[in-house]
């Protein structure tokens, strides 16, 4: 039983990656000028005209590249989010992190100002001190799920609130820059985006992997994870941290965009069926959803382009609703 699930865990992430190629391909080649799917493969072999070299390597690929490493890194923390928790609701968008990233961003760009290390920075200590600050409200005699998700809710709140008054407060400028920014938006990314979203991953995402084999143990509960020699509330901090950090990461990158962290990891759950955690397979998952969202957004409205942030929102909404009226009918 055990084999035949872990052999289903393996066939889905292998599923899921082969569309993803196929969704990267096609977003890399659509545009107002169109690249067929095999020129856009002999541009990354090295092997296409100059124009379509431009189009490809300069203006796309960093946009579709972002897009994979941002929604690869949501649903790895929504993933982790919602084992710690044992909750479908366990996301860094609903308990507040994702919003707490947002928040010193948001300082950075309003008040002190700086490039994108500074805002990189200031969104990942926004989100470790929402996390910790979450974590020491909802602590008593250890963390359960259930009050870690409505203490999150409430400090979601209080931020939101806060991020609100900061624009309002802005300069015009410095407000019309977070606003765009905290729509969720992939336009206009660069090279220097990716390598620094890229070099921040490559070290969260193998840690976060190798921190995440004892979730499987954190979900049979505290007492048998301790009783199998798993120090619980060391991992469970640990693994926040790691899950804070990606989702600040992904919100430089891209801004707050929602529902990728809440979905992907249910939907790869749904596909796989798995007896642990699917972390891989989540953050392919995550990756799928965002470039198909970014593709629909950028096309849906042509030539208007909607902020991908806006299309993930549209969905999530009808995807939470959905998550709600299941949960309820159990």
């Amino acid at each position: 039983m055990v084999l035949r699930a872990e052999r289903r865990s393996v066939l889905a992430a292998v599923v899921v990656a082969v569309l993803l190629a196929v969704a990267f391909v096609v977003a890399v080649g659509t545009g107002t000028y169109q690249i067929s799917p095999p020129d856009v493969l002999r541009v990354l072999a090295g092997h296409g005209p100059p124009a379509h070299e431009f189009i490809v390597l300069t203006l796309r690929l960093p946009r579709v590249l972002t897009a994979v490493l941002t929604g690869a890194a949501l649903a790895l923390a929504g993933a982790v989010f919602q084992s710690l928790t044992r909750n479908p609701m366990g996301s860094p968008d609903v308990i507040g992190f994702t919003t707490g990233a947002s928040t010193g961003a948001l300082l950075q760009i309003i008040v002190l100002g700086g490039g994108t290390a500074a805002i990189a920075g200031g969104a990942l200590a926004g989100g470790l001190l929402t996390s910790l600050a979450v974590y020491l409200l909802a602590f008593r005699n250890g963390v359960q799920g259930y009050r870690l998700i409505l203490v999150g809710i409430a400090v979601n709140g209080g931020l939101v609130a806060l991020n609100v008054y900061l624009i309002a407060r802005a300069e015009f400028a410095d407000a019309h820059v977070a606003v765009t920014w905290m729509t969720g938006n992939l336009n206009g990314r660069t090279w220097g985006q990716v390598h620094l979203l890229a070099a921040t991953l490559a070290v969260l995402v193998p840690v976060t992997l190798l921190a995440g084999r004892r979730l499987a143990l954190l979900e049979l509960g505290d007492e048998l994870a301790a009783a199998l020699g798993v120090p619980v509330e060391r991992t469970r901090l640990t693994l926040m941290v790691l899950a804070v950090g990606l989702t600040a990461m992904a919100t430089v990158a891209a801004g707050p965009v929602p529902f990728v962290a809440l979905a992907a990891p249910q939907l790869a759950i749904r596909l796989a069926r798995p007896s642990g955690p699917v972390l891989v397979t989540s953050a392919l998952m995550g990756s799928l959803l965002l470039v198909c969202a970014d593709l629909a957004a950028q096309r849906l409205l042509a030539p208007v382009q909607l902020p991908v942030g806006v299309m993930t929102g549209s969905l999530g909404g009808a995807y939470l609703a959905w998550l709600l009226i299941s949960e309820w009918r159990r």
